[in-house]
């Protein structure tokens, strides 16, 4: 349901803009309610349950401090039932910041390694899709990314999981890379893409965020990258943007996320106006919202700064992601008309 305007206030316009998210992780979208939940099911789990002791516990000194916490949470993720769970309530989460379609970064390896059975997560991520479209609306699809620290074989079995008819879950569109960067060369990971693709996936690598340009590059050529995950670094190689422009490679842009992480200083510096002055198409994200104190409605008010964005621009940015998601054209068209069917009535009160 559509949140009606109530006045030209940029923020009460964002929180009714009808959106698309496309860089989002699954246990990392985990909130707080849902954490402590997880928490209190696993007693023996170091994670807090208590909610507000979460948001120190969520706080990171670098991006390594940040994949250790994140590994924590993703060991609450024990049975087909904390999956589900999991699932649902993000869905929820989505719905009442007016997200009509998200594609949600799972990694199965970290769940099968811990004993889930591969065939029951995917019964479980499915079930929550098909139950929180019923319920809330907002349209899920995945995609399975490699936890690059893992190694080549985190990347066979995701690879695996990703192309097994037996397996492969309906709402699957896409394949990604994730984890750190440094130390972690894309290019190993090229026969694993290439297999994902040829079973009709999408391309969606991280890159850029911790590591130079030339990871990008990397994506690029030899992952055949379709949209980059961050690719924060890509400022500093105009070759780079001109290339990113001119095929409508999309950058999926976190701002808050590549503070937290130290990928970036202050919110000032980011490069994110150097992407558009480049007309690199970009989208905004929150990446893994509740570990970050955002969400996608906070993402998009820090945009509207730092591109100084009036609800036209604001609409054109949430246009943005229906553009380079992997939603068949008629959904694209649907989610573009009552963004401009909102915008006009909102300009119109």
């Amino acid at each position: 349901m559509t949140v009606q305007p109530a006045s030209h206030d940029p923020h009460a316009f964002i929180a009714g803009l009808p959106k698309a998210e496309l860089h989002v992780h699954h246990v990392g979208s985990a909130s707080p309610r849902i954490v402590s939940e997880l928490a209190a099911r696993h007693p023996d789990s170091k994670v807090p349950t208590d909610p507000e002791a979460l948001v120190d516990y969520f706080t990171f000194t670098d991006f390594a401090h940040f994949i250790q916490v994140y590994l924590s949470v993703v060991d609450l993720i024990r049975t087909p039932e904390d999956v589900r769970l999991l699932t649902y309530e993000i869905a929820r989460d989505m719905a009442r910041q007016q997200v009509r379609y998200a594609e949600l970064t799972l990694t199965p390896f970290s769940s099968t390694r811990r004993g889930i059975d591969e065939r029951a997560f995917m019964e479980a991520i499915e079930d929550a899709r098909k139950s929180a479209e019923a319920d809330f609306g907002t349209v899920q699809r995945w995609c399975f990314d490699i936890p690059g620290e893992a190694g080549l074989e985190s990347a066979e079995e995701t690879a695996r999981l990703a192309t097994d008819d037996r397996l492969r879950p309906e709402g699957l569109v896409s394949f990604g890379l994730g984890g750190p960067e440094t130390g972690v060369p894309r290019p190993q990971f090229k026969p694993y893409f290439d297999r994902a693709i040829a079973a009709g996936l999408h391309s969606v690598p991280h890159a850029g965020e911790t590591t130079g340009p030339e990871t990008v590059w990397d994506a690029l050529t030899e992952l055949r990258a379709e949209r980059v995950g961050h690719g924060t670094s890509s400022a500093r190689d105009p070759r780079l943007l001109a290339h990113l422009a001119e095929h409508g490679i999309a950058l999926e842009v976190c701002p808050t996320s590549n503070i937290a992480t130290r990928a970036v200083r202050t919110l000032d510096e980011h490069p994110l106006q150097a992407f558009v002055e480049a007309g690199v198409l970009v989208t905004i994200n929150s990446d893994d919202p509740p570990m970050f104190g955002t969400d996608l409605n906070s993402e998009y008010a820090v945009a509207a700064r730092l591109l100084d964005l009036d609800e036209r621009g604001l609409a054109e940015l949430a246009k943005n992601a229906v553009r380079a998601s992997f939603l068949d054209e008629a959904g694209k068209r649907r989610i573009a008309d009552e963004i401009d069917a909102y915008t006009a009535r909102w300009l119109a009160s």
